[in-house]
């Protein structure tokens, strides 16, 4: 399997002196997601919890939504000429009645360790795919005060990046606070599949009381991400984009951004926030 770092050489010149030493990186490979055998998705992510990232892209497809959806997931051998195993490649294999888009036809999904799944879905897509409708979820509370604390505890918890300082990362808290999971990897997207794809395996989705925070900006597929999981609050370190605060506005997410010390930015859902003042209109 994979490795999450690697080492290369660097040469490295501070104040005009130049050394050669090794470097930590953090590592990229391809991830190729089958379903039932078929292609689907290619996806460029750091190797570690493969099958939980699997899981997680196709609960954001729609595909999965409970424990029980899944059958099993597998390293498909002989993913090279020669007959080894890169363990670049898994095959997800749905449970037996579970109702399969018709998605591996007509369309297989490249996505970067940026993009996510650029320009494929459109608002009224997720709203209408969404099996745990955000705005039918019992009320979730979470102060202003909580969430400016959870930077610097996600930051705390990055493992990785302290060696690399080259990956993103997402986790999930309690509306209390506490620390559910963390994931890192060179796709911010990846790091949300992770989570949602482990919370599926243990049989915790939907994640209607969990805050999710993302290490940088709020993209349109992370807010549909947080939807499809049925989680309530999203909230970067970053900007969200104008998609991202649209489909929040049409859901009902609640979407902060430039989470940054005490400062951040309200975007939509303001009601699940414990504000010490009225939010200001207009």
């Amino acid at each position: 399997m994979g490795r999450v770092t690697e080492r290369r050489k660097v040469i490295r010149i501070r104040d005009g002196a130049v050394s050669s030493r090794p470097d930590t990186l953090v590592a990229e490979e391809p991830l190729e997601i089958r379903l039932n055998g078929k292609p689907l998705a290619i996806t460029m992510r750091t190797p570690g919890d493969d099958f939980a990232l699997a899981a997680g892209f196709l609960v954001s497809e729609g595909v999965l939504g409970a424990a029980s959806d899944l059958q099993n997931i597998v390293y498909c051998a002989g993913a090279t000429v020669d007959g080894t195993n890169t363990y670049n490649v898994v095959d997800v294999r749905t449970a037996p009645g579970v109702a399969v888009p018709d998605i591996t036809l007509e369309r297989n999904v490249y996505t970067t360790s940026s993009c996510g799944l650029c320009g494929k879905a459109s608002l009224d897509a997720v709203r209408t795919t969404a099996r745990w409708p955000i705005s039918d979820t019992p009320p979730v509370r979470v102060g202003a005060d909580l969430l400016a604390g959870l930077p610097e505890r996600l930051r705390a918890a990055q493992r990785v990046f302290d060696r690399t300082g080259g990956l993103h990362a997402a986790a999930l808290f309690s509306e209390d606070g506490e620390l559910l999971d963390i994931r890192e990897d060179v796709g911010r997207h990846n790091a949300v599949d992770k989570l949602v794809g482990r919370a599926l395996q243990s049989g915790e989705l939907p994640l209607s009381r969990a805050v999710l925070l993302v290490s940088g900006r709020a993209s349109f597929e992370l807010a549909q991400k947080a939807v499809m999981a049925g989680i309530p609050v999203l909230a970067a370190v970053s900007a969200p984009s104008s998609l991202a605060v649209d489909l929040a506005a049409e859901t009902g997410l609640t979407l902060v951004g430039f989470l940054r010390g005490n400062s951040m930015n309200v975007y939509a859902g303001e009601d699940r926030l414990a504000l010490r003042t009225p939010a200001a209109h207009g």
